[in-house]
């Protein structure tokens, strides 16, 4: 008589960001909860789409209303989720470490254990890379996160204040706010111009002395133009947007040092600067005791197969930002983007599914739908990829801000399916006259 394994199959996956959460919540759906164990492991508590997080460092997203609690998802979509960061895995043992959880006075609220994997996915994302320039570490924001969005928040609102009140005291003042922006991607273009939307608002909360005359925002990016990743004509759109607005475009300008109150250039010259904010190059989250020997790219990133399973193990696949894919007969990985990161998602959600059957897998391919940049309320603009517009099509106004806010929805319904995903777009719609234009606390 053969006796059948009470065990239920665990599928863990590590990081909770677009590929993740996706990834989750699809498997859940699928398998539910009899002979399956899907279990998300995740280092915050919350779920909010890293392209808004320039607007949640703004003031002009509120993330407590637009973030996705873990805990409610999971119960909704038949999936575990479990507080913590990866230490390391065995992968002998088919384990994953997981460090232990300390409450803000460092007192252990969990202790530090492990969990098994039958299959293994690492969706732990990506951070901004430094590349070691001194001082960085030390005075520079990022804004990876929705925890550094909101320091950034507080210390631009504690500026402005400051400015304000110095107004005050002394109309002749020449006080300004002085914002360093570092990297002239996506990132960084959004910032700047999402700066002067919420200085434009702040007149309505209290400081009705200050307005966008006071903002003084310069953008330093080291290549030849901002947004490389647009054709030249966009991304010269871009820079004479932004300095209509105010901001300092700078190109072809290298940062050598950040000091306490300015940036170091290229040649000796500083940038002086309130607040600076590093928005140059990305790489993997480190993990602080290794993934066990897993290939891994200069990046930090872990180098994956074109059907995402890493290099020497089949139980194990990688997605999203943490993931290096260079597919056969291209000449660059993919690039850890959001929709990059979405199209992974349903690859790796089909090959679990083909892997327990023990059927051929299908392979990863990139379809390239293009890049958009917001900048703010004042102009989109982009370029889209597909064979519907043969190719690359340059846009911008109100058809580049349609398709970019359609990015979000898409990942609003992959995140919640459609019922829910509809309703939630709706309420979008709502909030958007019903709150307020800035979040202040």
């Amino acid at each position: 008589m053969v006796v059948r394994s009470t065990q239920n199959t665990q599928i863990v996956v590590v990081g909770g960001g677009a590929a993740g959460l996706e990834l989750v919540r699809k498997l859940g759906a699928h398998f539910g909860r009899r002979d399956h164990d899907i279990i998300l492991i995740d280092r915050n508590r919350t779920h909010i789409w890293k392209p808004l997080l320039h607007e949640v460092a703004a003031g002009s997203l509120d993330a407590s209303l637009d973030e996705v609690g873990y805990r409610g998802h999971c119960h909704r979509w038949g999936y575990r989720y479990l507080h913590g960061t990866l230490d390391r895995i065995d992968r002998q043992q088919r384990r994953v470490y997981v460090g232990p959880i300390l409450d803000p006075r460092g007192r252990e609220v969990v202790a530090a254990h492990s969990i098994r994997y039958d299959y293994l996915v690492l969706a732990y994302g990506s951070m901004t890379n430094d590349f070691g320039t001194p001082g960085v570490a030390d005075n520079c924001l990022f804004i990876d996160s929705r925890g550094q969005a909101d320091v950034f928040r507080d210390q631009l609102l504690n500026q402005c204040l400051r400015v304000s009140r110095s107004m005050q005291t002394d109309p002749a003042s020449d006080a300004h706010v002085r914002v360093v922006i570092v990297g002239g991607g996506a990132t960084g273009v959004e910032l700047a111009a999402e700066l002067y939307n919420a200085a434009d608002a702040l007149s309505y909360y209290g400081l009705e002395v200050f307005d966008r005359s006071r903002l003084d925002v310069t953008l330093l990016e080291a290549g030849p133009r901002i947004l490389p990743a647009l054709p030249e004509r966009l991304s010269d759109a871009a820079k004479a947007e932004l300095e209509a607005l105010g901001v300092k475009v700078r190109t072809g300008t290298a940062v050598t040092a950040s000091l306490l109150s300015a940036m170091e250039i290229a040649g000796g010259d500083q940038v002086p600067a309130d607040l600076q904010v590093w928005a140059a190059g990305v790489k993997a989250v480190p993990i602080q005791n290794g993934l066990d020997g897993l290939e891994m790219s200069r990046t930090n990133q872990v180098v994956v197969r074109p059907t995402l399973q890493v290099i020497g193990d089949d139980r194990i696949l990688a997605i999203g930002d943490c993931a290096f894919c260079k597919l056969p007969g291209q000449e660059k990985p993919v690039p850890p983007r959001a929709q990059a990161a979405h199209q992974m998602a349903e690859t790796a959600y089909v090959n679990l599914i083909r892997l327990q059957k023990q059927k051929p897998l299908v392979h990863f391919a990139y379809h390239d739908h293009g890049s958009l940049v917001s900048l703010s309320r004042f102009s989109t603009v982009g370029s889209l990829m597909g064979s519907l517009v043969g190719g690359r099509l340059a846009v911008e106004g109100r058809l580049a801000k349609f398709v970019y806010m359609s990015l979000y929805r898409m990942h609003i319904l992959a995140v919640h399916g459609w019922i829910k995903g509809l309703a939630v777009i709706s309420v979008g719609h709502i909030n958007r006259f019903i709150r307020p234009k800035l979040k202040l606390h």
